[in-house]
């Protein structure tokens, strides 16, 4: 097996490692589900420096295989949290999710966690956009995720949806999976999947952030009833998940945060790990404090207006967040 492929298994696998070192005992636990990858780092450094544990909290995380699994079983109430695009709140919030839901949704952002992190991804003989008139994209869902950002940039570069053919592959690493045994010629990754994209010789053609200036991609988002119930409970999610980016963020700490990737992502080797530091751990990935950035979400609102089904004209993005939770946790 390759190591590009042993490395895609293992990040499989990641979201159920790195069980808390403290004890259980007296914990309230908290479900959250993510989707696999690098970027739960931030928790798994909360998990190992028992910051949750602090909060009196015991986190359990569950991997998801798409957007679909999470939003519905999130907004039905068999997860706590959820760490996800924050379109995919506003889609369902919205009417314009993918799948139906066996209740009214009523979920809500209440902590950022980065700027999308995205990368256009393509195979190797892919070299401009032009290259990808009547190839096959990989998305999560048609109508969610990060669907939008790749239709919007394929449209910027003068390729309209006719001029090209959409599959749904599923999350990140789904359509990563495909995109490397050539079941199709592009998708939208977040890092560190451009980092291995590029070490197995495919190209990336652009990053979302560097045509957008401002894009808000992950989010902690719950239901309103939860958390309302929970705050105590949401308390020591934030207060948790802000202390594992500040380990993080620690220059000194830099060795041991490459050991905790690596103890989750077994496969990775030190170099594409110290990589991913650096493209993580920096005001380009992780928002240093987990804020939201409005002008980036009002950037996700241009794109789901125009893109969304039914039309809709979006525009207030303090209708899917709100700031109590996150002000009062770090007020303390």
């Amino acid at each position: 097996m390759r190591p590009v492929r042993l490395l895609a298994a293992s990040i499989a696998a990641a979201a159920t490692l790195a069980a808390p070192l403290a004890t259980a005992q007296n914990l309230s636990p908290v479900s959250v589900i993510v989707f696999p990858g690098g970027f739960n780092w931030p928790i798994w450094v909360a998990q190992e420096q028992n910051y949750f544990a602090k909060g009196g909290i015991e986190v359990k995380l569950t991997p998801t295989p798409g957007s679909v699994f999470q939003l519905t079983n999130l907004i039905e109430g068999k997860f706590d949290i959820g760490m996800t695009a924050i379109d995919n709140v506003v889609a369902y919030m919205e009417g314009q999710g993918e799948a139906p839901v066996a209740t009214t949704p009523d979920i809500f952002a209440f902590m950022g966690g980065d700027n999308g992190l995205l990368s256009l991804a393509v195979a190797p003989d892919v070299k401009t956009y032009s290259d990808l008139k009547g190839r096959t994209l990989s998305v999560d869902a048609m109508t969610t995720g990060y669907a939008f950002v790749l239709f919007d940039l394929l449209r910027r570069n003068g390729l309209d949806m006719g001029d090209y053919k959409v599959e749904k592959a599923g999350g990140v690493l789904a359509r990563w999976d495909a995109l490397k045994e050539k079941k199709h010629d592009g998708t939208m990754l977040l890092a560190p999947f451009d980092i291995l994209a590029k070490s197995a010789g495919f190209n990336i053609l652009q990053y979302a952030i560097d045509v957008y200036g401002h894009y808000q991609g992950l989010v902690a988002a719950a239901r309103r009833g939860w958390a309302k119930d929970n705050s105590p409970k949401l308390d020591g999610y934030i207060r948790g998940y802000v202390a594992g980016l500040a380990w993080l963020s620690d220059p000194a700490n830099k060795e041991a945060a490459i050991a905790v990737l690596r103890k989750n992502l077994p496969q990775m080797s030190p170099e594409l790990a110290a990589q991913s530091y650096g493209v993580l751990v920096n005001p380009r990935g992780f928002s240093p404090r987990a804020q939201i950035d409005l002008d980036g979400v009002k950037t996700v609102l241009e794109l789901r207006s125009r893109y969304g089904e039914p039309k809709k004209a979006l525009g207030d993005p303090a209708k899917y967040y709100d700031a109590q939770y996150y002000d009062a946790a770090l007020s303390k």
